[in-house]
């Protein structure tokens, strides 16, 4: 009998796209353990399955400790947090979500016994700095952007793992952190960028892009709970593309503006509401990570289909750009 059968599954966030083709990955590979439970505050798609049960459950939840003791959790992929904010969202119930509910999820892990943790980071969590080395591996620092949310609360919560690591060895961690995902079906702030009918970049930066389709992701998240991995991983495809290339692949045009001009237009523009987007966004396009895949190739043991390039022209084939 192989361990796994033992194995009880719990994925956090199990309603979003990633965490959806998980559970349907594991379906389709018949799933070797013994449960696998989804939990999300937002309702997830009917997937039926005998070994497979999805709870209304929230990360924060005080009582989250009973809950792996009650379904005896062995391993927790924790996919949950808010890469996209909605309208209403602010600062304080992000950092609640991508934060406290992480700490929350790690005390739950080590209370009661569980074998490992997955956790989805970011390429963001290493920031958006001026200087960034130009290809980013594991051993650099992880630095985050206060000003971005998301960037920075990546940056807290791997230091909380880092903490975790030295408290509570026993736990395995499995670190992913991805470029930009795209897939057929994937709908993002960055992608919402090569909607706009002209294309506008920094003057002097490249705003350079590194992709990985979705699929990738979730079968590196398989192959990292079946072989019980544990380490810190780029997800990236090979190469990178910039920004003046996505304009020429998309056939629209490329408008580079001055840093300073462009940071000037979007405080005025912000100030009146008629941009989603403010000055700190100029460090986005500016200084971005760019990945280097080299130890998910030869450590992890995973080749991306596409490169970043192929990546884009395979998105691009299933979009409306």
């Amino acid at each position: 009998m192989h361990k796994s059968t033992n194995w009880n599954i719990l994925i956090t966030g199990a309603a979003g796209f990633i965490g959806t083709s998980l559970v349907k990955m594991l379906i389709q590979k018949d799933m070797p353990f013994k449960s696998v439970i989804g939990t999300d505050v937002r309702p997830q798609i009917p997937i039926t399955h005998h070994k497979y049960h999805f709870i209304h459950l929230d990360i924060c939840d005080p009582d989250l400790g009973q809950f792996f003791k009650k379904h005896q959790i062995t391993h927790v992929v924790h996919l949950a947090s808010i890469v996209t904010p909605g309208k209403k969202s602010n600062r304080e119930f992000e950092y609640k979500v991508d934060v406290l509910g992480t700490q929350n999820v790690l005390k739950a892990c080590v209370e009661n016994n569980v074998q490992q943790i997955i956790l989805t980071s970011s390429g963001a969590a290493y920031g958006y700095h001026a200087d960034n080395p130009d290809w980013l591996s594991e051993n650099d620092a992880i630095r985050g952007n206060y000003e971005f949310p998301y960037s920075h609360h990546k940056k807290l919560v791997e230091e909380e793992l880092v903490r975790y690591q030295k408290s509570s060895p026993q736990l395995k961690q499995l670190i992913l952190r991805p470029g930009t995902i795209l897939g057929e079906k994937v709908n993002n702030q960055i992608t919402d960028l090569f909607k706009k009918k002209v294309i506008i970049g920094i003057k002097g930066s490249k705003s350079p892009f590194v992709f990985i389709w979705d699929e990738d992701v979730v079968e590196i998240i398989y192959q990292g709970l079946i072989q019980e991995k544990a380490g810190a991983y780029n997800l990236a495809g090979d190469g990178c593309v910039s920004l003046k290339e996505i304009s020429s692949l998309l056939k629209k045009n490329y408008l580079p503006i001055p840093a300073t001009a462009l940071k000037f237009a979007l405080s005025v523009l912000k100030k009146f509401h008629l941009t989603q987007y403010g000055p700190e966004q100029i460090n986005f396009l500016q200084f971005r990570p760019v990945l280097d895949n080299k130890k998910l190739k030869t450590e992890f043991g995973f080749t991306p289909r596409f490169s970043s390039k192929e990546c884009f022209l395979e998105y691009q084939k299933h979009s409306s750009l």
